[in-house]
């Protein structure tokens, strides 16, 4: 059994001990959770994170003096922190099993060949805006709408050759300009 001077000394421990804890630890909880949430942005429990700190943080102050306390306590945080992150890294057996039924590759393209794709089309277009325009319209019937060089000589009461002519003229100004703006190799597909 134990004496009551033993006691004493026990809950005199424990109220210098609490003490030191809302003193020197639980002040930085702001700071620490901020801290967490701003280096570690894929760990999703940063509340126990803190938890498990401020638990390590006693349990050494039992043991021994702690010099710098807020060092110690993102230390600790900043560790347990890693191993989350290196545990949640780790890929069982089971997480491979129905990795088959899993897509891996996307077949859609990705948000800069989207990109790129779009600002081609706008200087296609700001070029087509520049061609003259009977040669644009000729070029646009033929290579967009697929109207055939005879159709168009008709349309238009030309030659086919004339036809023929108006869409090499368009495409080589279109081609001038696409390169003017680093689009080289960028054609107009023959049809």
């Amino acid at each position: 059994m134990i004496s009551p001077s033993a006691n004493e000394a026990s809950a005199e421990v424990d109220t210098s001990h609490t003490k030191w804890f809302e003193q020197e630890v639980h002040l930085h909880d702001n700071q620490l959770k901020a801290y967490l949430r701003g280096a570690f942005p894929s760990v999703r429990d940063v509340e126990d994170v803190v938890q498990e700190s401020y638990l390590r943080i006693w349990k050494a102050k039992l043991d021994r003096p702690i010099a710098s306390t807020k060092s110690f306590l993102f230390q600790v945080a900043r560790h347990l922190a890693l191993d989350l992150l290196r545990r949640n890294r780790v890929v069982t057996v089971e997480d491979l099993r129905d990795l088959p039924a899993e897509s891996v590759m996307e077949d859609r393209p990705d948000a800069a060949q989207i990109l790129s794709y779009h600002e081609k089309i706008s200087f296609v277009a700001a070029a087509l805006a520049e061609l003259p325009p009977r040669c644009r319209e000729i070029f646009v019937l033929r290579k967009f709408k697929g109207v055939s060089q005879k159709e168009l000589a008709a349309q238009f009461s030309i030659s086919e050759r004339t036809v023929e002519s108006q869409i090499t003229r368009g495409m080589r100004l279109l081609d001038k300009k696409l390169r003017q703006r680093g689009l080289d190799g960028f054609s107009v597909d023959e049809r």
